[in-house]
C-alpha cells in the first residue's frame, strides 16, 4: 500500500499530538523519585525515642609475647655454628648457637683428672687412718700421731669435694657452649654471626625468643573511661571478668579473627596523661601476631538512653546541625542539636536539642524552612502510597499512577 507525502505528514503529526497529550497528563500529575510524588506539603515525620546503642572505641596498642626472653652467652668464645635461622619456631631446649668448646672441653678433662687424683688420695689416707686407729687403740702411738692421720684424711676429703665442684663447673661451662632456647617460641634477629667473639658482658643479647602461643596486647584508656567500666564495684578480678571481649585491628586494617580478654589493669594512673595502662591477652595458634607489632584494640561498649536520628534528617549550617521539629499546629521549628563525635556513617547520636517524643522530618529537609506548615505522614503511609503508585503504573492507570 502506498502513502502520499501528505498522508505521511498527517500520520506523523497525529502521533506527535498523542505523545504531547500523554506528556501533558504526566506533567499535570507531577514527577518524582521512581515516578512517584507525594503531595507538595506531605513530608515523612518520625517521633524520636531513647534507645541503647552498641558503640566501639579504638585504642593504639603494642603487641608483646607472653615472654620475650633475651638469650645471652654464659661463657666467652667465638661462635662456630648457627643452629637455627632468624624467625624460626623453636622448642624449649633446642640448640640455637654453638660457641667454640675447645678450651672448655680441656678444662672439663683436667677437672675430671683432678677428681680422680683426689679420690685416690682419699683412699690412701683412709687406709692410713684405719691403721693408725688400730695402733692407737693398742697404745702403740700417741694421740698426736693418730690425730694427724685423721686430719690428713679430712683434708683429702675436702680436696676431693673441691675437685668435684670444679668438675661440675667445667661441665657446666662446656654445656654453655651450646646455647639453647629457654622456652617454646619464635627466634628474633641475630646481631652476632659465625666468627663473632661473644661473652657474658656483651651489650646486645644473642637473640630474643618470644613465646607467642598467646600474645599480650598493651593499651591505655583514660581514667574517666575506666571508671565507666568499673563503677559496678566488686573486686578487680570480678570487674575484669565483667569486661567485654575486645577485638584487634591489625596494621593492614584487617580484623584479627580471634577475640581477646582484658586480664590486667594498672593500679597506678599516669599523672602526666591521666591514662591507665591495660593488658589484653589474645590466642595466637596460627602465629599471625608477632612480638613488637602495632595494632588497635577495638573496645565495645553500650550507650544507654540515647537518641539516634538519621543523618538525612539534619542540615549543617556553619558547622552547626539543625533539624525540623514538628509543632502541634503542624508547623516546623528549625532546631539546633548537638551530636556525639561517634558516628556509624548513617546516624547521629543526639546529646542535646531533642527529647523523647519530639517529631522530626526525616526526608526532604533541604527544601523546608522555619515556620512552614506541612502535612505529616508516617514512613508506613509513605511506603503504602509508593506501593500503590507502583501498582497503578504496572496496571496502566495513567491518571493515578503519578499523583
Amino acid at each position: 500500500m502506498k502513502m502520499t507525502v501528505n498522508s505521511m505528514k498527517c500520520f506523523s503529526w497525529s502521533r506527535l499530538a498523542i505523545f504531547t497529550a500523554a506528556m501533558a497528563v504526566l506533567s499535570s500529575c507531577g514527577g518524582g523519585q521512581s515516578g512517584m510524588k507525594l503531595g507538595d506539603d506531605e513530608f515523612t515525620v518520625v517521633a524520636v525515642q531513647s534507645t541503647a546503642s552498641q558503640q566501639s572505641t579504638s585504642y593504639p596498642a603494642t603487641i608483646k609475647g607472653v615472654q620475650d626472653i633475651e638469650v645471652r652467652p654464659q661463657v666467652s668464645g667465638f661462635i662456630v655454628k648457627l643452629c637455627v635461622d632468624e624467625g624460626a619456631t623453636v622448642k624449649k631446649g633446642q640448640a640455637l648457637f654453638q660457641i667454640d668448646p675447645t678450651q672448655y672441653a680441656a678444662a672439663e678433662r683436667q677437672a675430671k683428672a683432678a677428681v680422680e687424683m683426689a679420690k685416690s688420695n682419699v683412699n690412701t689416707l683412709t687406709l692410713n687412718e684405719r691403721q693408725k686407729k688400730n695402733l692407737y687403740d693398742k697404745k702403740i702411738i700417741s694421740d698426736f700421731e693418730y690425730q694427724s692421720a685423721v686430719d690428713q684424711l679430712l683434708s683429702a676429703k675436702a680436696s676431693l669435694a673441691q675437685a668435684e665442684a670444679q668438675l661440675t663447673s667445667a661441665r657446666q661451662n662446656l654445656g654453655f657452649c651450646t646455647v639453647t632456647s629457654p622456652s617454646d617460641g619464635v627466634v628474633g634477629t641475630f646481631p652476632y654471626r659465625i666468627g663473632s667473639l661473644v661473652s657474658p658482658s656483651v651489650t646486645q643479647p644473642l637473640t630474643t625468643v618470644s613465646e607467642i602461643g598467646e600474645m599480650y596486647v598493651y593499651f591505655s584508656m583514660t581514667e574517666k573511661q575506666l571508671l565507666g567500666l568499673t563503677r559496678a564495684g566488686g573486686t578487680l578480678k570480678e570487674q575484669l571478668e565483667k569486661m567485654p571481649a575486645v577485638k584487634l585491628e591489625l596494621a593492614d586494617g584487617t580484623m584479627y579473627t580471634e577475640e581477646g580478654k582484658i586480664d590486667a589493669v594498672s593500679g597506678v594512673i599516669d599523672q602526666t596523661t591521666g591514662s591507665v595502662s591495660m593488658r589484653a591477652v589474645f590466642p595466637n595458634k596460627q602465629l599471625v601476631l608477632r612480638s613488637g607489632g602495632m595494632a588497635n584494640v577495638i573496645f565495645p561498649y553500650t550507650m544507654e538512653d540515647i537518641i539516634l536520628i538519621p543523618q538525612s534528617a539534619t542540615q549543617e549550617i556553619q558547622d552547626k546541625k539543625f533539624v525540623y521539629v514538628l509543632q502541634s499546629d503542624n508547623t516546623l521549628k528549625h532546631t539546633e542539636i548537638k551530636v556525639s563525635n561517634l558516628s556509624d556513617g548513617k546516624n547521629y547520636i543526639v546529646t542535646s536539642g531533642l527529647k523523647p517524643g519530639d517529631k522530626i522530618v526525616v526526608e526532604g529537609v533541604q527544601t523546608l524552612k522555619d515556620g512552614q506548615t506541612i502535612t505529616p505522614i508516617t514512613p508506613e503511609q509513605k511506603e503504602a502510597k509508593y506501593q500503590q503508585h507502583l501498582k497503578d503504573q504496572k496496571e496502566g492507570n495513567i491518571a493515578t499512577a503519578f499523583k
